[in-house]
């Protein structure tokens, strides 16, 4: 399975310390650093995923558990929890133009919490398409203390495309324009780039009822 190149660097350090402890303990000696170096794989992986066909589609931008869905008169929020077991790699729910890239300094509360969209360090990406704004906040967690996005404001994304990941640990907030619903509850498992997270109402019925 692919793996995201961000691992090198683990990698590299948990081989050189693998050779360090075969050369001080013996044969044995790097198992440690071998079992870290499993983990960072297993953790790192970046599967290649088909994402589905369909107009109006809103897929998840992240791997784990919906921990809340909060309806405003801004649009919806759906919280996705990430665990260390999950796949990290973040994706785009829709397609458009990245509008805006915002990085914001903060705490690093259980990514689990209410608290965590508000405080924690977090990116926040505005992807706009033809049915309007959605958002993607990447935020740290109590572990996860590093924050990749590799889009920038003014590039183009694909429907379910890779825009970064979260190390270990983390919570992906993804904000729905005004009329579009969730079509998740707290408590579902979700995929990044194939599960639909909201269906957006057909051009017809958003044209008639938002003019």
């Amino acid at each position: 399975m692919p793996v995201a190149r961000q691992a090198v660097p683990f990698l590299l350090v948990l081989l050189a310390a693998g050779a360090l402890l075969r050369y001080a303990l013996g044969p044995w000696g790097p198992i440690p650093a071998a079992i870290l170096v499993l983990f960072v794989l297993f953790f790192f992986r970046d599967p290649a995923r088909i994402s589905p066909e369909g107009e109006g589609l809103v897929l998840s931008p992240a791997d784990g558990r919906v921990t809340e869905v909060r309806r405003g008169p801004g649009g919806a929020r759906i919280s996705v929890f990430l665990s260390i077991f999950d796949c990290h790699i973040n994706r785009s729910p829709v397609a458009g133009t990245v509008r805006e890239v915002v990085h914001t300094p903060g705490r690093f509360h259980p990514a689990w919490q209410g608290r965590a969209s508000q405080e924690n360090e977090r990116n926040h990406l505005v992807i706009a398409s033809e049915a309007g704004d959605y958002g993607v906040t990447q935020v740290a967690g109590l572990v996860a203390r590093r924050i990749v996005c590799t889009k920038k404001a003014g590039e183009a994304v694909r429907r379910g495309e890779r825009i970064g990941l979260i190390r270990f640990g983390s919570r992906t907030d993804l904000h729905l324009p005004p009329g579009v619903e969730p079509a998740v509850a707290v408590g579902d498992h979700v995929r990044g780039g194939l599960t639909v997270m909201a269906r957006e109402a057909p051009v017809t019925s958003r044209a008639s009822g938002w003019s």
